[in-house]
């Protein structure tokens, strides 16, 4: 640890060791941004898995809890029985995200929250920047001054990057490849992305960015284009639905599980210094590939249900975006998107038969996963 006066900043070099120069070996504290949505839900869990001491520190940035984390979530009076505690924070208030920093005191810091769609960010591109640029900007400054408080270098700090960021690159895109964003949520991204890089650098401090192409899982919001379409299939093989309106089909993506990714976004926290970092499955699919596998899946033609809608059109399309994650690939395993439709797909078909037997037979829902236990 380096300190040029009683009141700078302290460098804290890679991260892996305490104020006092010893190899921090207690227990992990961590903390992330933006329980409600996929990721951290997968995260919370595998953290949990991997066995974090508890229990894991979450900020909630909107008022409401989505089913992805029902099942982790206890009620604050049963407080001793939390593997993990939500905390009300915003990106947008600086105070609140130094007061839990200085409150928790964690070992990990991963920045997930976001205003993560890219067509609502056209609608909102003010407070898109302001929570996904800045937002990543104050959260950053809160763990610098937390350090320089506090003398606890080993905080390691996980930025969430984008593959919106590459915009009309050539493929593949890799770490090397330069930034071209095409809306206002992946200029946003390229912010948060070189705000890490430069803090990383200003102040010696484990700071990691991790671009993860698109991910998916039944935990993503229905506004998303996997999750519409599997969510719609469920809907229009039982006879709930007739129609799916839709945007551009012929756009191009490397789709994963989110499930799988969470792992690497842990494991590159558990390097020896901060870097960034691709995640993907070096493969590219279009949203009618999507949709041939999906409505192919229920034994139903898409063709004949798929309304497209210009509506649903971005201002600046991103035609392709497919990853090289050859410099990940020691920690990641490559994963397959055909899985990944049917698995949705499959899912939104259970939601839906159960949520309808339940009305015929006037019986509750049952729950479509066991609730996960830890000790």
């Amino acid at each position: 640890m380096e300190t040029e006066s009683d009141s700078s900043r302290v460098r804290s070099g890679s991260g892996s060791h305490a104020a006092n120069g010893s190899t921090t070996s207690e227990r992990k504290v961590t903390l992330l941004t933006g329980i409600i949505g996929q990721d951290d839900s997968y995260l919370t869990e595998f953290l949990l898995n991997k066995g974090y001491e508890g229990p894991v520190r979450s900020l909630l940035l909107r008022l409401s809890r989505t089913p992805s984390v029902n099942h982790i979530y206890i009620d604050p009076h049963n407080a001793h029985k939390a593997c993990m505690k939500v905390h009300y924070a915003d990106l947008t208030d600086a105070s609140s995200l130094r007061c839990w920093l200085d409150n928790i005191q964690p070992h990990e810091v991963y920045n997930l929250a976001a205003q993560s769609h890219v067509a609502v960010s056209f609608e909102i591109p003010d407070y898109t920047a302001d929570v996904v640029a800045t937002g990543a900007l104050r959260l950053l400054e809160a763990v610098i001054s937390h350090i320089t408080a506090t003398g606890q270098t080993h905080i390691k700090y996980y930025q969430a990057g984008s593959s919106e960021m590459f915009g009309s690159t050539s493929l593949p895109q890799s770490e090397e490849t330069p930034f071209h964003p095409r809306s206002p949520y992946a200029a946003s991204k390229c912010a948060a992305h070189w705000y890490t890089v430069n803090y990383r650098e200003a102040y010696g401090t484990f700071t990691c960015n991790v671009i993860l192409f698109n991910h998916e899982s039944p935990r993503r919001g229905e506004n998303f284009v996997t999750r519409k379409i599997t969510r719609v299939v469920g809907r229009i093989k039982i006879v709930l639905q007739n129609k799916l309106f839709l945007g551009n089909l012929q756009a191009s993506r490397d789709w994963g599980l989110a499930g799988d990714y969470v792992e690497a976004m842990w494991m590159m926290l558990q390097q020896e210094k901060g870097d960034n970092y691709v995640v993907a499955t070096e493969e590219s699919h279009t949203v009618e590939e999507f949709l041939e596998v999906a409505f192919g899946y229920v034994g139903l033609n898409w063709k004949d249900h798929v309304v497209i809608d210009k509506r649903y059109f971005r201002p600046a399309e991103v035609d392709n975006l497919k990853g090289d994650s050859s410099k990940a690939r020691k920690v990641l395993g490559r994963k397959y998107w055909l899985m990944l439709v049917i698995w949705m797909s499959n899912n939104s078909l259970k939601i839906y038969k159960t949520t309808v037997w339940s009305v015929l037979e006037n019986m509750p829902v049952p729950e479509l996963d066991p609730p996960l236990v830890y000790s």
